[in-house]
């Protein structure tokens, strides 16, 4: 009898052993043996040894990954792996990075968890928020516990960690209490994987809500974020290098700020809380850390065995290493669309459509701002589109008779601005092909309505009514090019035309596309569209249109398809134009197809569809 006890705790295992377990079951089932081979050969080379113990120290990392020094994020990435390379024993981090852990963070990052821990989330949300916390210093002194300093017996004796932390006194006010204090489903799943007691999963981690992001960096990660939003695992990330310099820099500061905007009041609020955090990623951000995917699959390509490279030999020249060219992401920018723009965009739409995928078919500075020159641009398009369109903000009083009509055209402005800004993007994701409505509107619930500028915000189609985007043109209807707004009725010649009628949430252009305007009625909840999930209050922009685009998502099978469009199209205006009608008098033949309005006047004599 006396001798179970100590049977027990011959038997029990280490945390150390515990963790050399798992990282050996993540590594059989989360990499090829060549993938293995890579990150032992690129870890052999990368780390620094102190006596029997070999690690990887923050500015190895940072510059194997490549992380742009200017960005400032190095640190915050490091805390980060030093905390998911505890995993998953949470309490302990954060952790000196030898192989066992790299296994763990290369896992996490990459999202291959989802090949071993079947029954575990399959949302970092939370433990990337707490990789990235902090937690109130006057709260761990009055509670007497500091997470972040307690460590294993084990890792005593080993070089220490980076562990500047960041300093914040103060947290963010919660709207409500998460309630969501216990151990996240990754870490729970991973202790049934090693079949430990359930007694043995909660370790000393502080509250959740007691902990929060500070705003400086989470501002340095959100750049970082945006610039690998594109990256793929075998691209070096110095090819984007154009992107961190000169004017590209100021433009990747302003978007990053236009995030960080969803998710903090950086003038009233030091870090952001994990109720805001949770909330705001699923909806507005769901690609978020995807870029997290390209950059840490890097460890799982060593340079020796890098396939896509080849060797060309020249005589009596030594063997040259040619890497992959870098396709551009954007070919043709527009006044709108920029790299950053894309890759602000891929955080709620897929990456796989846009990066190296999309192509301006109309920009207003360019083919003009009218609804007849988008029709011609963009309807022969049969592949998802982008709509972009940025301008200033109208004052309350119009100004001029032209500001003045567009107002008399809307309901009386009842709501103040959404923001203090002056500037405005809106956008419209639309997944079905362009046309005209002559009852209805068209699109279907992938239609996405979402705002870029000043601050980053999305709205879902919703299913309470299916008025996604109304084109509308005379003589059956009045001009209207409109998101979420009901379907005009048709006009009839005796009646003056009404005022438009908006939606909960909308967008509308007047028919020169000179004046827009977008609406959101938060106490209504929503109508063909959902409201804000962050800004939770109503208000209107009504904003002068300076630059207008509309983007085609999809390959060169689509753009085929819309120059044999366009060509046919030219052929039959061209056949139009020539038609005898076997008079022999082209003149008198022309006439008579003006009288019938065929063409001439303001026709083309193109398609009549």
């Amino acid at each position: 009898m006396g001798q179970a006890p100590s049977q027990t705790r011959r038997t029990r295992r280490t945390h150390e052993e515990l963790t050399q377990e798992l990282a050996y079951r993540f590594k059989e089932k989360c990499f090829t043996s060549l993938e293995y081979y890579s990150l032992k050969d690129v870890f052999k080379k990368l780390a620094d040894q102190q006596g029997d113990i070999r690690y990887l120290k923050e500015d190895t990392i940072a510059r194997f990954l490549e992380i742009p020094d200017i960005l400032g994020a190095s640190p915050v990435i490091f805390h980060m792996i030093s905390y998911l390379g505890a995993f998953p024993f949470l309490q302990e981090a954060p952790v000196v990075l030898e192989l066992a852990q790299l296994i763990m963070v290369v896992v996490i990052m990459t999202e291959r968890y989802k090949r071993v821990l079947a029954k575990g989330s399959t949302d970092r949300t939370k433990l990337f928020f707490k990789s990235l916390a902090v937690y109130d210093r006057k709260v761990m002194e009055e509670t007497g516990s500091s997470p972040r300093n307690s460590t294993s017996k084990d890792a005593t004796a080993r070089p220490s960690a980076n562990t500047r932390g960041f300093a914040i006194d103060e947290p963010m006010a919660e709207d409500e209490d998460d309630g969501d204090d216990d151990d996240d489903d990754l870490v729970i799943t991973a202790f049934e994987l090693l079949d430990i007691d359930e007694a043995t999963k909660h370790g000393e981690a502080a509250a959740i809500k007691e902990a929060i992001i500070p705003t400086d960096n989470f501002r340095k990660l959100i750049m970082l974020l945006l610039l690998i939003a594109p990256l793929d695992a075998q691209e070096s990330l110095s090819q984007y290098s154009s992107r961190v310099a000169g004017p590209e820099l100021e433009s990747l500061r302003a978007t990053a700020e236009c995030v960080l905007a969803s998710f903090v009041d950086v003038e009233t609020s030091p870090g952001i809380g994990y109720t805001r955090f949770k909330t705001v990623i699923p909806v507005l951000f769901p690609n978020l850390f995807a870029g997290f995917n390209g950059l840490f699959e890097h460890f799982l390509f060593s340079k020796d065995l890098d396939f896509s490279k080849h060797k060309v030999e020249k005589p009596g020249d030594e063997q040259l290493i040619i890497g992959k060219i870098a396709q551009p992401l954007l070919p043709t920018p527009g006044d709108i669309m920029t790299e950053h723009t894309l890759s602000q965009l891929s955080l709620f739409l897929p990456g796989s459509s846009l990066f190296r995928r999309v192509r301006l078919l109309y920009s207003g500075n360019d083919a003009g701002f009218s609804m007849g020159s988008l029709q011609t641009k963009v309807f022969n398009w049969r592949a998802p589109t982008i709509l972009l369109v940025s301008g200033s903000r109208l004052a309350d009083v119009p100004e001029g008779g032209q500001e003045a009509s567009f107002a008399s055209s809307l309901p009386t402005k009842r709501f103040p601005h959404g923001s203090k800004s002056e500037r405005v993007t809106f956008g419209v994701y639309v997944r079905e092909p362009w046309k005209h409505t002559h009852k209805e509107c068209f699109g279907n619930s992938e239609t996405i309505l979402f705002q870029l500028e000043p601050i980053h915000d999305v709205f879902p189609a919703s299913t309470i009514n299916t008025d996604y985007v109304t084109f509308t043109k005379p003589p059956g209807n009045r001009p209207c090019l409109a998101f979420g707004c009901p379907h005009p009725k048709p006009t009839q010649s005796h009646r003056k035309e009404g005022i438009h009628a908006l939606g909960a949430v909308s967008l509308l252009f007047d028919e020169s596309f000179e004046f827009g305007v977008f609406n959101h009625d938060y106490k209504s909840r929503g109508g063909a569209f959902h409201t804000s999930i962050v800004r939770k209050y109503d208000f209107q922009d009504r904003f002068r249109i300076e630059n207008m685009e509309v983007w085609g998502c999809g390959g060169d099978e689509e753009a085929k398809a819309q120059a044999e469009r366009w060509a046919w199209e030219e052929r039959e205006a061209e056949a139009r134009r020539r038609i005898n009608l076997g008079t022999g008098d082209i003149e008198a033949d022309r006439a008579l197809l003006e009288m019938a309005g065929l063409v001439g006047g303001n026709r083309s004599g193109g398609s009549m569809g």
